[in-house]
């Protein structure tokens, strides 16, 4: 007697898989990026939920306990007003996680649409890229803290400079994919249908560039992040008593020699987070380069 065939498993099996289950099994077979995707998935966590984690309120000061060192009462030690520096790290995640989102939001969403227009209007192309020309020409920090001295001292404007900084990037590569994409022969066929540049630009030429998008942003968000911390650092972000993991290793730079805790558990945070973005985005460029099998 014949064995049964299982024919539906066969088709299942012999059945194309999906780009996007093909990009997922890929990221999965890469331990690069599941150890950055782990950091990242710790540090939501731990801000996320950090007001029932944090063993200690982040606002009241306790000067009995002021720069205490590591102990088991307080795992990170503490500052110089008694507050729990493992609790503010956790509060902090909240602020650093937050402006390094706004920030790449707000730039890839301009940059995107700059880009676009750019690669696909060449009439202002040369506009568009002039003026990013000029914003490459700044080292990234030093354009954030010129704009902060533009729109004054504060958490929202850090977020908009570091965006403004970010911006060029997301042009250049989306202006790049749209200048090869819209000379191909099957832009040309839609056009000659008719079919209005919108649609085209959403259709045909979106796809194209979403990949890059992707990657750009993951890796731009732990540059962001360092960047948003650099200008709390320097006091133009965020301003105490607010809980930002640069502020905090800004604050704890004066106690560095007998209570070097206070700038270095905030400075491995940022350290950790950027570490993971980067293994992450690393991780989904080789996922998502189409010419890897």
């Amino acid at each position: 007697m014949e064995p049964k065939v299982d024919l539906s498993k066969q088709i299942k099996e012999a059945a194309p898989k999906s780009y996007w289950s093909i990009v997922l099994k890929r990221l999965r077979r890469n331990y690069g990026a599941l150890i950055g995707g782990g950091i990242l998935l710790f540090f939501i966590v731990i801000s996320v939920f950090a007001p029932i984690l944090a063993p200690y309120p982040i606002d009241i000061m306790q000067m009995e306990s002021r720069l205490q060192g590591p102990s088991s009462a307080h795992w990170l030690g503490t500052d110089e007003f008694g507050r729990d520096i493992l609790s503010r790290i956790m509060y902090g995640g909240r602020v650093s996680l937050m402006m390094g989102l706004v920030a790449v939001s707000i730039a890839g969403t301009v940059g995107v649409i700059l880009g676009v227009i750019s690669g696909y209007y060449r009439k202002i192309d040369m506009y568009i890229m002039q003026l990013m020309d000029i914003l490459l020409a700044f080292p990234s920090l030093l354009l954030a803290i010129a704009i902060i001295a533009v729109l004054g001292v504060g958490l929202t404007n850090a977020m908009i400079a570091v965006a403004i900084a970010v911006i060029p990037s997301y042009v250049r590569v989306v202006r790049g994919t749209v200048l090869s994409i819209r000379e191909k022969e099957y832009i040309e066929a839609v056009k000659a249908l008719g079919v209005k540049d919108f649609k085209i630009i959403v259709k045909h030429i979106t796809p194209n560039f979403l990949s890059p998008v992707i990657v750009l942003s993951t890796l731009q968000f732990g540059t962001s992040i360092l960047a948003a911390a650099s200008l709390s650092f320097l006091g133009l972000g965020a301003q105490p008593p607010t809980p930002e993991w640069g502020a905090m290793a800004y604050v704890g730079k004066s106690f560095l020699l007998n209570a070097w805790w206070m700038s270095l558990f905030p400075g491995l945070a940022i350290m950790l987070v950027v570490l993971g973005f980067n293994l992450l985005g690393d991780g989904l460029r080789d996922a998502l380069d189409p010419r890897l099998k």
